[in-house]
């Protein structure tokens, strides 16, 4: 018997051990017990002999659950399959959500697409095909198409009747859809509601028009933003017509929510963090057009030292402080940076560009005001020169506040030119921020040398 306190490792281990043994029924016992998503964690960590002994004792409708809880690349269940007879995989792409099942074939092979459809009922089969043609990141490429609907002359009796009778088929029962004979959307209304009212009550009595809906080619992140706002579970996809085709999940939103914040942290870090199966060699070629680029940048940065050099060899002690200053600028920088991407990516949003650029100016004051004066003072106690001191706190000052203008005026100048601002990686602001640091740094120094004939 499966032991609720046992640790995953211990889990994964008790079955690896069943599987090894062959104790088919046993395993099966033990398996289908466990919550489906601990199947899928447990069955990622089996080599291909155990994976095998799973097909065989396990049902299509049973692994097809497993893999509407699979969390892991899509491109790791498509390997599975090929480790499946054809037919299996058939059964196995029927019994699952055709939203999930759509989002793993879009990662197979055409022929293999081909084979495998061949073994799904046409109905179903029509259905991945057709979902199989939305582009990615549109509301149709993560759709549901099993959904509850009634018609709006049914009555309250009628249309329970219907919902006990296709409530197994359907991904979610909680929102049921009023349809017309030519399935153009009329109403909803929660299984809740249909339950309290009187079996007599006519359907278009109690049905809440009109109907929230998206397009199936509007954006995710904007279906996303609906159900975020709304705190809806799901929410009806139409056509041009108003034909209903089918509804998106709040557990499918998550999931584009989760993709978004993934992409944020891969664009501020020019790398991607989702791509945990990359090899060494892969990852560093993907990195290198970014490399490049930002080495190319830093040569300004170098350009201006070199600019300074004289002044540098004869006055070296104002030299040890530059990386203070240039390390608290970039951080200020990706900080504006990561704000101004947030505001300009929420269309929701209603911060104009003057308010964000005022926003960061105030911040940027405040915290250079604060940062420059803990820094002047540092060194002028240090170095018992308070007029060195005060140079470099003005300097620190300057820099935050240009880094954090950069850190907004850059995304939104890409945003204005419909150049995606995303792609900005954290480390390309810092070195402008950099640039423009050691720029101010090395200036305000020369301008007080000589009032002060330091």
């Amino acid at each position: 018997m499966v032991d609720i306190n046992l640790t995953t490792h211990d889990k994964i281990v008790n079955i690896q051990r069943l599987l090894d043994e062959q104790q088919a029924n046993l395993f099966k016992e033990e398996y289908l017990k466990l919550h489906i998503f601990e199947q899928a964690q447990i069955f990622t960590s089996l080599n291909q002999n155990q994976r095998a002994r799973v097909y065989r004792y396990l049902t299509s409708k049973e692994v097809g659950d497993m893999f509407n809880a699979f969390e892991g690349p899509a491109e790791d269940v498509v390997e599975y399959f090929k480790e499946m007879p054809t037919k299996y995989v058939g059964e196995v792409i029927y019994e699952m959500y055709t939203d999930n099942a759509v989002d793993i074939l879009a990662y197979a092979e055409p022929q293999d697409l081909a084979k495998y459809l061949l073994y799904v009922p046409e109905k179903e089969a029509n259905e991945i095909r057709q979902l199989l043609h939305y582009d990615n990141k549109t509301a149709g490429a993560i759709m549901s198409t099993e959904y509850m609907t009634i018609s709006s002359d049914q009555t309250v009796k009628n249309a329970l009747h219907a919902v006990k009778k296709e409530a197994l088929d359907a991904e979610t029962i909680y929102y049921i859809y009023v349809i017309s004979d030519s399935n153009k959307l009329e109403g909803v209304l929660t299984l809740r509601y249909l339950l309290t009212n009187e079996d007599e009550t006519c359907i278009n009595k109690i049905m809440s028009t009109p109907v929230m809906s998206v397009s199936v080619n509007d954006k995710q992140e904007e279906v996303a933003q609906i159900i975020r706002d709304y705190n809806f579970l799901a929410l009806p996809v139409t056509n041009d017509k108003g034909e209903l085709l089918g509804i998106i999940n709040v557990d499918d939103v998550i999931d584009v929510i989760d993709e978004e914040s993934a992409e944020d942290y891969s664009h501020l870090a020019g790398v991607d963090v989702e791509d945990k199966r990359s090899k060494p060699l892969q990852a560093a070629f993907n990195r290198l057009p970014w490399t490049f680029g930002l080495l190319f940048l830093s040569l300004l940065t170098v350009i201006v030292m070199y600019a300074y050099r004289y002044m540098i060899v004869k006055e070296t002690t104002p030299v040890i402080f530059i990386v203070m200053v240039m390390g608290v600028a970039g951080n200020a920088g990706t900080q504006s940076l990561a704000v101004a991407m947030r505001r300009l990516s929420d269309k929701e949003d209603t911060y104009t560009f003057l308010r964000l650029i005022m926003g960061e100016l105030i911040a940027g004051v405040v915290v250079g005001i604060f940062a420059g004066i803990i820094f002047a003072i540092f060194t002028g106690q240090w170095l018992h020169n308070y007029v060195l001191g005060i140079a470099l706190g003005i300097a620190m000052i300057l820099s935050i506040l240009i880094a954090n203008l950069l850190g907004c005026v850059v995304p939104w100048i890409l945003d204005h030119l419909r150049i995606d601002f995303s792609g900005i990686p954290g480390t390309l602001i810092a070195i402008l921020s950099n640039f423009f640091s050691i720029l101010i740094y090395f200036g305000i120094i020369q301008v007080f040398f000589k009032l002060f004939k330091m």
